[in-house]
Order: structure tokens, then sequence, then C-alpha cells
């Protein structure tokens, strides 16, 4: 009898587990239910789709948390799910060189792709690598990807991915205009803050660790001296760490900037050779997860950047 109760009860419970687990999974079919499914590549697309989707988005971030932007892949669970996405984001200009292999590979016929840097005016990576000594050309591309860096072309970026959104779900057509609406005056808003304390600095030049700023230096008047190309893994020759070292000494340079996501100590070397100090950029192509979770977003990160220069530039 005692047997018998003991399994009646195991019965019970079983059939209870399982309603509570199929609860679950409808919970989350419900909360995602009607939303636009969205997969964005990198941290800045993320933020600029999550500022205009809102709620009516179910957003993903394909590339994880503090992992390098230029070296990563998408997994072949990534890209089962993007079967039954709505829309996927991209930045382009070869900074997601997966993409094309990618796309070739998923069947879905309703994903609306957005390259993001459609129609925004971009910079050739030698119009500002001109020092004698450049390596030898380890480029992604042609033309330098980290367009979000300069809030008015980012300001472009979004209108893209708002159309998009637009074209996908036509009939919240005026949320997402409203969104971008609001979001447009923030990043005006971050660019006069940039132009205007920016122009009182008295040095101009910034030594980065690798070309990821030169949308923001053609932006606001600085020139952005590289230690490496837009691979953040090159490693730089003796003869371009001398050339980089005399230009330091010869114009008084006394900060060396670094990236979040990059080993520093290149950088720490270089600083250590000519008397500088070192101080943090952050190209925001991949926050790490410990900045997602503190509630670091795109304009917080832009503005510790700006920070970060007039305490620099300053000196």
């Amino acid at each position: 009898m005692a047997k018998k109760i003991i399994s009646l009860t195991l019965i019970f419970m079983l059939i209870f587990a399982v309603g509570c687990a199929n609860k679950g999974v409808e919970n989350e079919k419900q909360s995602s239910e009607g939303k636009l499914r969205v997969y964005a590549s990198i941290y800045p697309m993320y933020d600029f789709a999550k500022n205009i989707g809102k709620d009516k988005i179910d957003l993903h971030l394909m590339i994880p948390p503090g992992a390098q932007p230029h070296d990563w892949e998408p997994t072949a669970k990534l890209m089962t799910e993007l079967e039954n996405a709505d829309v996927f984001i991209y930045n382009g200009v070869m900074m997601e060189p997966w993409v094309d292999k990618l796309l070739d590979t998923i069947d879905n016929k309703k994903l609306i792709v957005v390259k993001a840097s459609e129609n925004v005016e971009l910079l050739k990576v030698q119009d500002y690598i001109t020092h004698g000594h450049e390596e030898k050309n380890h480029h992604h591309g042609e033309y330098d990807p980290h367009v979000w860096l300069d809030p008015i072309r980012a300001m472009k970026q979004v209108e893209n991915i708002k159309n998009a959104f637009i074209k996908a779900d036509y009939k919240n057509k005026d949320f997402y205009e409203k969104n971008f609406k609001e979001f447009a005056e923030e990043l005006k808003a971050l660019d006069e803050e940039y132009r205007h304390k920016l122009s009182k600095v008295k040095n101009r030049e910034i030594v980065v660790s690798h070309a990821a700023f030169g949308y923001m230096a053609k932006r606001y008047g600085l020139i952005q001296i590289p230690i490496r190309g837009l691979n953040p893994k090159e490693e730089p020759s003796a003869a371009k760490l001398s050339e980089i070292a005399d230009i330091m000494k010869d114009k008084k340079i006394k900060y060396i900037y670094f990236e979040t996501l990059t080993n520093p100590k290149v950088a720490e070397v270089l600083a250590t050779e000519v008397g500088a100090k070192t101080a943090v950029l952050n190209p925001i192509g991949g926050l790490t997860k410990e900045e997602i979770d503190s509630g670091k977003d795109y304009l917080k990160a832009m503005k510790e950047n700006l920070e970060t220069l007039i305490r620099t530039l300053g000196e």
C-alpha cells in the first residue's frame, strides 16, 4: 500500500513539473508574441535597435559581451535561430566579414537585412594612416568601419534601423518614428557637447592602440595617430613604434590610449619609453558583461570617452 501511495505521489509530482515547464515555455512565447525578432551583430547596432524598438522587439545581441568583434564568427545554433528572425542588423564596411557567408547559408525569405552604414559617408583608412613606416596592409577593407563613433554618422545608422522596423512592422510606424526623433535629439546633444568641449582643449593629437577613432577625430578636429591599423591584434614593427615615439617626443604628447578589449602591453611599453601616461578610450564595438550589467550604454560610453579626452588633452 505504501509503495502504491509513493508511486502515485511521484506521478502527480511529474505531471506538476511538466505542467510548470510547459507554462514557462508558453509564458516566454507570449512575452515575445507579436514582437519583431531582431538580431544585431555588434553592440552599437544592438543599442541603436533597443532605443528605436524598445518593447516592440525581441532583441538579441549576436557577438557576446567582451568578445572582440573583429575575430568572432557565428555559431551553427545562431544561424539556425536566424531562420526565424524578422530583422538582422549589421554595421557593414567589413566589420563583420562573415555576413555574406551567413546570408548565403540561411533560408529566410521574410528576413529584412539592415546594413546600418548604408548611405553613410565613409572614411578611407589611408586618409589618416599616413606615417612613413606604415605596416604591411592588414586592413579589413579600404574603409574604416567604426562609423558609430561619430554621433552624426551614428544618427544615419539609427535612421536605417528605424526604416527597417517600419518596413517589418508598419502598424507601429508612429512608435518607431517617435523613438527615432527622441534618440536623434540625444545624438545631436552629444555631438554639440563634443564639439563645444573639445574646441577648448589645447592638444589635438591622440595616440591610440588601433585605428578605431578616425570618424571621431575627423568630426572634432583631432589627429589620430594609431599604433596599429584596423586590426587590433596586428603587431606593430619596431620601426613603427620608433616613429610614433619620435612624434610623441616632438609634439610633447602626454598620453597613449588603449582599449578595454585589447591587451594594453604595447601601449604601456611605449608610454614608459617616452615618459607618457595611459588612459582608456572605448571604441564601443563590444562592451564587457560588467559594463553592460552596470548600466553602461552607447551614450554613457561616449560621454566617458569625452571626459577622458577633456582631462588628458587639457594637460
